[in-house]
């Protein structure tokens, strides 16, 4: 559905896919980042959006574009037959026609049929096709699946045909209310419609935030990009969507700069490092040249030696000189030079246009004043080669220190990346075969030898040992491994050998998996980049033009020689504005804190989830399986009449017919005890009640006080017991026989052994800390007793948890959510931060922006200070760039000359603005040695 405003256009997209508020979050959040579009209402069914300007098929499409690169699906895919056809140009004819409309996505005609991926209803097609003069009849299911088994490489989605809807009558609704049909085939259509990738690109050229935003630009330019992440700490791109590579590469290179695309993280390591290497073997020869050629000429000048043309001897001294300078700003300046020319091309400035400026005008004012020092007053023949050397060396020396502090910021994922051996023996015909991993097929059969670490995710086929997962679990206890048992790549085998079936390979390993989490939160941009972006966008020009006001102002009314003042003043401000340090604020901050959280267990999927985390008001624990283990235990045992041992195996033989987690861990109790259970006969059950059998001759009931009193047994005088099982949190079970109770077993989930700890840390940190659970509130606020948290929410139904996180979020609170199940997948994406536990389920890992890989709660409290550290970090960082521009740009155009009589030389502004550039990159650094607090990582 489409209506149309003044420069609006309102659109109705159908949507499919989305289970959960937590996916309406997840598209909300990527069309929010898209210019020209505005959402003007959304949920699970559709999605309805403003389009912006005059144009707005693009936005449009970027739109349709980011929603599909999450997995869900927009709009319908049609297939219609066609006649009356003849020729080329009746089809060329009904393409126009379908290009016309921006809620078209794509399409491809042929004379006989036609596919259409749009959000209009195939009612509306078939008319605009007979408006043409032709005739289309929307195909069956039959027709459909004929036509998809007949020709299989169609131009556009042959093999996503299945998605049509299956007659006419079915789109005879709105578009909102269409989506119900697009959403009948959402699981076949999220494994085929999608051909979304994720790509790396390895990048060059880029020196500062505005490089940043313009290689941003570029690649979004590309269509088929749903998103581009862009890393000047790392000169990396992750970027997402179903562009061509050559066409991001393309884009780059036109923009002024370089990429490569490398196909994954050993190769991206790889090309990081050869260009790592070059780039600083670059800079410190720079450097040399520089402090070589231009150290001496300063100390000549220092020393009282003379820096102005007065004779012809002097001409040629300092033309050779001049020379010299010339061979320095060609060799080791050539790139500053390069990449101005590039950006001036591209009608933009960078901070390599700044050095350019700067170090050219001082070199051109000292030349024209060797070759004609007539045309200048005598007072004005000053030369200042020593600046143009000094500033190319004192900015390599700083990109060489930077350089190489950069390339530390990068080693926690670079460890992540050395945990899986670059080999694998492989066995064929009974031989083993050392293979390199990318070789490594799913399926093949493997083996891992003591000591070696597993390469690929897998299944044990034969042998038995004892693997350390810790890089995975933080369990420092090695785990045995049999039969049947699944291995993870990346973890270390022991001492037996293990053959394995490979069930995950290269990136389908959860080590795989984990790299791709820490990749790509160290390459997003939190809320505070984004200002810096807004800001660098417009930085460098108006710097360029408070160059120029200033040298305007000093040639107008500065003392004489003016032209000399006028060039050191004007030089000096676009030497000491160059916003290097502004660039690398916020990125090398997260790339450190991201890889430091995972060196410590904590996986962070976005930077904006790292500065989230630091403003938390409240923490959210669900119950089970986060502050208590999720396994319920026998804890406490009253034998009312009998022995215990007794009592017991006629417990555990009655509930072992029972799933029921409570009479698991009866059975379980029994096993341990090594109790030797009773046959038990003619056995009934009733559903959230109890069991009754017979075991040699007598007729027992194990259950809750509905059951006893469903069977009319006495329980009145063991409340007092009964009262004292729910103060430590318990579940009280009646074992009785048909005259009286005979035994009281109390079953709790324990509480995890480092939950007290963790939430005393927490609550130490100023944070409120909530315990969510089903359980009865007596049995809760007992167990939340115990864990020393005040605040307690039970009877919560799984569906209402979310509700509950709504709710403290009204209350203006910053609420995270904590947990680990299915069940609590809603709640965890509602929250501002959601928090899985690693060993829950995969849907509760994906709903969440934190994830604790390791399995201790003190993770958490690390996590939380962790962001904290980053987000001060990221303060610093900026504040410091930004005061040292304030107050460095008014120091260089000469402010404080009137009352000090000096002014700001060209050399010290290129040291200064070199040293801001090291001191961000050291203050970002500070953060890969966080200190943890917990040993329990």
């Amino acid at each position: 559905m489409t209506t149309t405003d003044t420069n609006i256009t309102y659109y109705t997209l159908p949507l499919s896919g989305l289970s959960c508020q937590g996916c309406v979050k997840k598209v909300t959040k990527a069309l929010e980042d898209i210019d020209g579009v505005r959402i003007e209402d959304i949920d699970t069914q559709s999605v309805s959006l403003e389009a912006l300007g005059e144009s707005t098929e693009y936005p449009l499409r970027q739109a349709v574009t980011a929603i599909e690169a999450l997995g869900y699906q927009v709009g319908y895919r049609h297939y219609f037959t066609l006649s009356g056809l003849n020729c080329g140009r009746c089809v060329a004819k009904v393409e126009a026609a379908l290009d016309e409309q921006p809620t078209v996505f794509s399409h491809s005609v042929s004379k006989t049929e036609a596919h259409v991926h749009t959000s209009l209803t195939a009612d509306t097609l078939i008319k605009m096709v007979d408006q043409l003069g032709y005739q289309a009849e929307l195909a069956t299911n039959d027709d459909q699946s004929a036509h998809t088994d007949h020709d299989a490489t169609s131009d556009i989605d042959s093999d996503k045909e299945s998605d049509a809807e299956p007659s006419d009558s079915s789109h005879n609704r709105s578009a909102a209310s269409g989506s119900e049909q697009a959403h009948s085939s959402s699981d076949d259509t999220a494994k085929t419609t999608n051909q979304t990738t994720r790509q790396q690109y390895v990048l060059s050229g880029m020196t500062c935030a505005s490089c940043v935003s313009s290689v941003e630009n570029a690649i979004n330019s590309v269509d088929g990009v749903a998103n581009v992440s862009v890393n000047l700490a790392e000169r990396s791109a992750i970027v997402k969507g179903n562009a061509a590579p050559d066409a991001i590469v393309e884009a780059v290179e036109n923009a002024g700069y370089g990429a490569e695309k490398v196909e994954d993280d050993n190769d991206r390591r790889e090309r990081q490092q050869h260009q790592q290497a070059a780039e600083l073997k670059n800079f410190k020869r720079s450097t040399i040249a520089g402090l070589g050629l231009g150290g001496p000429i300063m100390a000549w000048g220092i020393l009282g030696g003379s820096m102005t043309i007065q004779s012809n001897q002097d001409q040629w001294a300092w033309g050779a000189v001049a020379i010299l300078t010339l061979l320095l700003l060609a060799t080791g300046g050539r790139h500053f030079f390069a990449n101005a020319w590039q950006a001036l091309k591209h009608k933009r400035a960078t901070m390599d246009t700044l050095v350019a400026l700067g170090t050219g005008a001082a070199w051109l004012y000292s030349t024209a004043v060797v070759l004609a020092p007539a045309l200048f007053p005598e007072q004005a023949r000053h030369v200042y080669f020593e600046a143009s050397a000094m500033i190319i060396g004192l900015i390599s020396l700083g990109h060489a220190i930077e350089a190489r502090a950069r390339a530390n910021t990068s080693k926690a994922l670079d460890q992540l990346l050395d945990l899986q051996p670059p080999t694998a023996l492989v066995i064929e015909n009974g031989q083993e075969t050392e293979r390199p991993l990318d070789e490594i097929k799913q399926g093949m059969t493997l083996r891992v030898k003591p000591g070696a670490k597993v390469p690929v995710d897998g299944e044990v086929v034969d042998g038995n040992s004892y693997i350390d997962e810790s890089m995975l679990t933080g369990e420092p206890v090695p785990v045995s491994k049999q039969q049947g048992d699944t291995l993870h790549a990346g973890t270390v085998n022991q001492k037996g050998s293990l053959t394995f079936k490979a069930t995950g390979v290269g990136s389908d390993t959860m080590l795989a998996r984990i790299i791709d989490l820490v990749r790509e939160a160290q390459s997003s941009k939190p809320e505070l980049a984004k200002l810096a972006d807004r800001i660098s966008a417009v930085f460098v020009p108006i710097v360029v033009a408070i160059a120029l006001v200033t040298a305007a102002i000093w040639y107008v009314v500065g003392p004489e020689p003016s032209v000399s003042y006028m060039l050191v003043t004007a030089t000096t401000v676009l030497i000491i504005a160059c916003p290097c340090a502004l660039g690398l604020a916020t990125p090398l901050s997260v790339t450190a804190a991201v890889g430091r959280a995972a060196e410590v267990g904590v996986l962070i999927r976005d930077a904006d989830a790292l500065q989230t985390a630091a403003k938390l008001h409240t923490l959210v624990f669900d119950k089970t399986g986060t502050l208590t283990r999720g396994q319920p235990e026998v804890t406490h045992v009253k034998a009312i009449n009998g022995d215990q041992e007794h009592l017991m195996a006629i417990a555990a033989s009655l509930e072992q017919h029972s799933e029921h987690p409570l009479a698991q861990a009866i059975v379980n109790y029994a096993k341990a005890q090594d109790l030797s259970l009773p046959t038990s006969n003619d056995f009934n059950s009733e559903s959230g009640k109890g069991i009754q059998a017979q075991i040699d001759g007598t007729r027992y009931f194990i259950g809750n006080q509905a059951w006893m009193d469903a069977q009319g047994i006495e329980t009145s005088s063991h409340q007092s017991a009964i009262d004292a099982m729910t103060q430590r949190g318990e579940t009280a079970i009646y074992l009785a026989n048909a005259d009286s109770v005979q035994a009281l077993i109390g079953v709790s989930d324990p509480i995890r052994d480092d939950a007290i700890e963790a939430v005393a840390n927490l609550q130490s940190q100023g944070l409120e800390v909530i315990m969510l659970s089903g359980d009865h509130p007596d049995t809760a606020n007992a167990i939340g007793r115990q864990l020393g948290i005040d605040h307690v929410i039970a009877g919560v139904l799984p569906d209402g948890k979310s509700e509950q996180i709504q709710q403290l979020q009204q209350q203006g609170k910053r609420v995270a959510m904590v947990g680990d199940g299915i069940n609590d997948a809603p709640a965890l994406a509602q929250a501002d931060v959601g928090v899985a536990m690693g060993s829950g389920s995969d849907i509760a890992i994906e709903s969440a922006q934190i994830t604790l890989m390791h399995q201790h709660l003190g993770a958490l409290a690390n996590a939380i200070a962790l962001s904290q550290a980053a987000v001060r970090n990221m303060k610093q960082n900026l504040f410091g760039a930004f005061i040292y521009n304030t107050l460095g740009i008014p120091v260089a155009a000469g402010i404080l000359y009137p009352f000090t009589g000096m002014l700001l030389s060209p050399v010290i502004a290129g040291g200064a603005m070199a040293l801001s550039s090291i001191t961000v990159v050291t203050n970002a650094n500070r953060l890969r040695f966080f200190k943890i607090k917990s040993n329990d990582k």
